[in-house]
């Protein structure tokens, strides 16, 4: 047991994971009173920020009594006490800082006054607002990120597939011949290699693409395949198109920059296979442009998430364009969006189903806590797969960054499970200006 410590807590890190304060191990917490005042803010609402908020306040109730606001209340075995900060002096250091009394300020404050209270203990403030970890560091006030979902290892969102060098040719032939497929043990690097990975396998005379499939035992030769009109143009994008054709593969994700392909490759895979599946689902969290809530647009509910859609329907017009006008694949998707078979619809609109026999896409991933991640993938409900596409360098939520998201999380935990796949494109398709573009602007 080292040295105990006070952690005082702001209000986006109970949104962001509402059982935080079961994460600090033996120190005490420490809530500002502003911080239950902001939380009431977000009581209301379908967002999973306004469900943390209200489980929180439920978490909170089962604990408190009357020596929550003195003494503080014993969090659990092992665990420190928890406090309401309810009082304390405004500093004048910080009437001379900072114009006004914002909230931030009087969490700041009251970090503050705690350090000044209690010298011989360490005070550190917890939040996930860059901006306020700045402001305390100028106030002499320790200031950490909550990094209890934060991913350590971040190799396999920077490498391309693996490739394996000299394997002996009459191997890659035997894959090239009858069923295309080797056991596993025929590799001498058999033990380096995780469940539904997707590796190259290089000979002196000759190539192939190849993946493990746990289920079987057995490495299986990979080929473009090519899906309503799209055709895999690299060798990501044919173990994309792999995994996402296989239905023993429950849960896929397709991490990589704009351009690469990633969602147009989930949803040809998806139509590919819409015989399997009675509905294709495809949505992307909202997060409004200026922190504005959708009520500032204009329109009923659609009208007010079209734009934030457009995306997903210009990746179905790409699909749309391989055909003729007439054609029956034009049919086919006409018929499936008006018998809701493909529904392009706002992530929160689906929060809180059931989903079963399901094709479920979700876009911008990166956006998403780690909560909703799990929150999501526990709606699979029988003969549903999940595919989840990500820019893990684009992300719009102020509080979450490339270490702390949603999509990692869910990799980092998922990887080497029989029924997950990671595949990582690298190589933009959209076109040479994007490619450009996109490595050096």
């Amino acid at each position: 047991m080292g040295v105990k410590k006070n952690f005082v807590l702001d209000t986006n890190v109970i949104l962001h994971d509402y059982k935080c304060i079961l994460n600090f191990e033996e120190n005490d917490i420490y809530i500002p009173i502003v911080v239950l005042e902001e939380l009431d803010h977000f009581k209301k609402g379908n967002e999973q920020i306004n469900f943390n908020a209200r489980e929180f306040a439920r978490e909170l109730d089962l604990i408190a009594n009357d020596k929550l606001f003195k003494n503080g209340v014993d969090i659990g075995e092992g665990k420190g006490k928890l406090f309401i900060i309810t009082a304390g002096v405004y500093p004048e250091i910080f009437n001379t800082s900072f114009v006004e009394r914002t909230p931030d300020h009087r969490i700041l404050a009251a970090t503050y006054n705690l350090m000044s209270d209690k010298k011989k203990c360490t005070t550190i403030l917890i939040t996930k607002d860059i901006n306020l970890r700045m402001k305390a560091l100028s106030m002499g006030i320790k200031a950490e990120d909550y990094i209890n979902d934060k991913v350590t290892d971040f190799n396999i969102f920077e490498k391309n597939h693996e490739t394996y060098e000299n394997v002996p040719p009459e191997l890659i032939d035997k894959m090239y011949s009858g069923d295309g497929t080797i056991p596993l043990t025929e590799l001498e690097f058999a033990s380096d290699i995780e469940p539904q990975e997707c590796f190259v396998l290089k000979s002196v005379r000759s190539t192939v693409l190849a993946r493990y499939i746990p289920q079987t035992g057995l490495i299986k030769r990979v080929e473009k395949e090519r899906c309503f009109g799209i055709e895999p143009r690299n060798a990501e994008q044919a173990f994309a198109m792999n995994v996402l054709l296989d239905d023993d593969v429950k849960l896929v994700a397709l991490t990589g920059k704009s351009g690469t392909g990633k969602t147009l490759l989930a949803l040809a895979a998806a139509l590919h296979k819409n015989e399997s599946y009675k509905q294709i689902l495809l949505a992307r969290p909202i997060v409004a442009l200026g922190n504005k809530d959708l009520g500032f647009l204009p329109g009923d509910e659609k009208q007010k998430v079209a734009p934030y859609m457009q995306p997903l329907f210009d990746n179905l017009n790409v699909i749309k364009h391989n055909f003729s006008y007439q054609g029956k694949e034009i049919r086919l998707l006409e018929d499936m969006q008006k018998n809701d078979q493909l529904v392009i619809e706002a992530l929160a609109y689906i929060r809180g189903r059931s989903l079963s026999e399901t094709f479920f896409i979700v876009d911008e991933a990166q956006n998403l806590t780690p909560h909703e991640i799990k929150t999501i993938i526990t709606r699979a409900g029988e003969g549903t797969k999940i595919v989840f596409t990500g820019d893990i360098h684009q992300i719009d939520s102020p509080y979450l960054d490339m270490f702390s998201n949603g999509l990692v999380y869910m990799i980092d935990r998922m990887k080497g499970q029989n029924v997950f796949a990671h595949i990582n494109l690298l190589k933009g398709e959209r076109s040479f200006l994007s490619e450009l573009a996109s490595d050096l602007l």
